[in-house]
Order: structure tokens, then sequence, then C-alpha cells
């Protein structure tokens, strides 16, 4: 397997022309993230998220949104070679630019977002617009996000365990609510580095979920509960 690509159980991910390759962070949202019958991937990059939640939830249409125009291209030829093709969409624009067609909204909005605020740019342009939230300030996609999702539906996210409190201050600001957190250990002695979290426009903060699991045993192993999350997608 080399770094231009990354083979799954189902599909293959070409990603020679994407700044942000395969990792943890896509595979562990594809798998964690609630689906519904339309689904929305902010940023998509390669088109990981977006491929995994079509083949998660067998009866929902992904569209994913990107930004960059070489990646938005991979995405959609990455799209176009999967099983699912017929079920995902690729739109090459901004989210602050995508609208709707009609009145139906997303039962569940994905985004693997830049995360990166106050940090030097890498030199890279390509590499610095998918880490980096000057192209998509956490704000601004919070405002998407309360514009496209559906009354009963779900944003789940993953980031940067330092960014939540951030992170969740701009849900707030955009009246959508903690569900789920769920706080990602490497090895048990770590610190979590990670948190999936997801949000809604309805539940109450009390019913929010809080866990926390680790990705790897101390002798280095991948931890039961990481296998079983993603045992549907690795080799």
């Amino acid at each position: 397997m080399s770094n231009n690509s990354f083979t799954f159980q189902k599909f293959t991910i070409h990603q020679d022309r994407c700044a942000m390759k395969v990792g943890t962070d896509g595979v562990l949202l594809g798998a964690w993230a609630h689906g519904g019958k339309r689904i929305l991937d902010i940023g998509t990059g390669t088109g990981l998220v977006a491929i995994m939640m079509a083949q998660r939830f067998a009866d929902a249409h992904v569209t994913a949104v990107e930004i960059d125009h070489n990646a938005a291209l991979q995405a959609c030829n990455n799209a176009n070679c999967s099983p699912f093709a017929s079920r995902i969409g690729i739109v090459e624009t901004s989210i602050q630019n995508f609208e709707v067609h009609g009145t139906q909204l997303f039962d569940s909005i994905v985004s693997n977002p830049p995360f990166f605020t106050d940090s030097l740019k890498n030199p890279d342009s390509q590499r610095a617009t998918a880490r980096h939230a000057d192209t998509l300030p956490y704000r601004d996609l919070f405002t998407a996000v309360k514009r496209l999702l559906a009354e009963d539906g779900e944003f789940s996210a993953i980031i940067p365990s330092n960014c939540l409190t951030s992170f969740i201050a701009e849900a707030y600001l955009a009246h959508l609510v903690p569900i789920r957190r769920l706080a990602i250990r490497t090895t048990p002695r770590k610190q979590p580095k990670r948190l999936l979290v997801s949000f809604g426009h309805t539940s109450s903060e009390s019913n929010a979920t809080n866990e926390e699991q680790c990705l790897m045993n101390p002798d280095g192993s991948r931890s039961d509960w990481y296998i079983n999350l993603t045992s549907d997608f690795y080799l």
C-alpha cells in the first residue's frame, strides 16, 4: 500500500491530489456518526467519510462539499469507483455558498473540519486550506449546519480536545446543543487528544452522553472498542 492510496474492505481511497491523507480522525468520524436518508459531508477531502457513510447507511444519499478543486476531483473519482457511486454526489464549492434545492434538509451532517486557528500556516497552500480554519471558521460551519440540518437531525464532527471550548461556544451561538461526546485516548496512559462530538437543534443538554475510549491497548495493539467500531472497514 503506497502513500497515494489506502485500501479498505469495499473501496479504495486514492489521495495523491489531496493535501490531507487518510487518517484515524476520518475513519473514526465515518464509523461513529449517526446517519439518515440525506447526509451531508462538509469538507470531504478524499471523500473518505462520505463513502463510509454511504456504506453504513444503505438507504442514504450522501452529498459531499469540497472547496479545493483537486480534492473535489479526487473525491469524485473515489466515489465513482466505489460500490456506492449512485448514492454519492460531490459538489465543488464552499459550504458558505452551498444551497439546497427545494425544502429538504439533511438528517445527518458530518465534518472533519480545519482546526488550526492561531498557529502558523503551512507553506503548502492546499494543506493550509485543509488544516487551517481561515477558510471555514467554526462560526461559519455552525451557521451552515443550523441552516441545513433537519429539525431532528444530528451534526457530528471530530476535533482536537483543546478546541472543544470554542467549538461548543459557536454551537450555542447557532442554537445547537450537544447530544453526544466521546473523548479518544490513544492509549490508557495518555490524555484524550481527539473528541467526537454531535449536536442537534432541540436535544436537552442534560440528556447528552459523555464517554471515553482508547484506540490502543497498553501493548500497542488495537483496543476491542476500536476493532469493533471499524470492523466493516479496515482490512
